[in-house]
């Protein structure tokens, strides 16, 4: 009966120093291989190798022992390479952040260059809108100037024609009385204003009439929006002037005021 307890029960102490000696002898030879896998099956079950953690790690003296018996060098070479990755990664991200940062420098002072450039350019306009107040006249319109005065398409333009988007605001180029204002053939809408000197200035096309007829107006006094009403092949202001009865070439006559077109 002790017999078979002996030989039923745990191996006996010699038994484990073997399986112990022949374990730590496949670890020391680097026998990946094995990691994990069972012995052939006549080693018998007490010579299975339980070492499978081992197959996740680089380092195989490190995973069975958990200390890193690497030769000093190996070590030194290795935490080499990874501090100069580390410092080769952090130059390159500040190096990205410098670059980044000179960037937004430099399109926030582009925007402040262009900032400053469009509050000088209004405010001298508006000087000159305020200086050509002061003498009494002001430009009809803003916009691009299509087209002048005389033959045209084999027809005869009496006036002169500035483009721009339908709503630009259009002013009496000098103080005045609205004598027409309303539907008018060819111009859709017109507005006509006699000034203190008897020339009558006429504005065409237009899209809203923001006068009434016996209204008094004075220079640069929005009395209009800019249309494309009547007869017109796109949104502008028909732009006349009409002297002693007689309609004449409006350019030299706002020249003469100190107007641009």
């Amino acid at each position: 009966m002790g017999k078979h307890r002996k030989e039923g029960g745990h191996p006996p102490k010699a038994a484990l120093l073997v399986r112990n000696k022949f374990v730590a002898t496949v670890v020391a030879g680097g026998a990946f291989a094995a990691v994990g896998q069972p012995m052939a099956a006549s080693a018998g079950p007490e010579q299975e190798l339980l070492v499978h953690p081992l197959a996740g790690s680089k380092n195989l003296s490190l995973a069975v022992t958990g200390t890193d018996t690497r030769p000093a060098t190996v070590r030194l070479l290795a935490s080499q390479i990874v501090n100069d990755s580390y410092a080769e990664a952090q130059k390159v991200q500040k190096s990205e952040a410098i670059e980044q940062a000179r960037a937004e420098a430099v399109r926030a002072e582009a925007a402040r260059v262009a900032a400053a450039e469009r509050a000088a350019a209004e405010a001298k306009r508006a000087a000159e809108e305020r200086e050509r107040k002061a003498r009494g006249f002001v430009k009809p319109a803003e916009g691009t100037f299509t087209s002048g005065f005389g033959s045209r398409w084999g027809t005869s333009h009496r006036g002169i024609d500035i483009a721009n988007k339908i709503g630009t605001p259009i002013r009496s180029v000098a103080a005045g009385k609205v004598i027409d204002a309303g539907p008018a053939s060819g111009f859709g809408l017109w507005i006509r204003v006699q000034h203190d000197d008897g020339t009558i200035t006429v504005y065409g096309h237009i899209n809203t009439v923001g006068v009434s007829v016996g209204e008094r107006v004075d220079a640069g006094e929005q009395i209009a929006t800019m249309g494309n009403r009547g007869e017109s092949t796109g949104p502008h202001l028909h732009f006349e002037v009409i002297k002693n009865g007689i309609k004449i070439n409006p350019v030299p006559w706002l020249n003469e005021r100190g107007i641009e077109v």
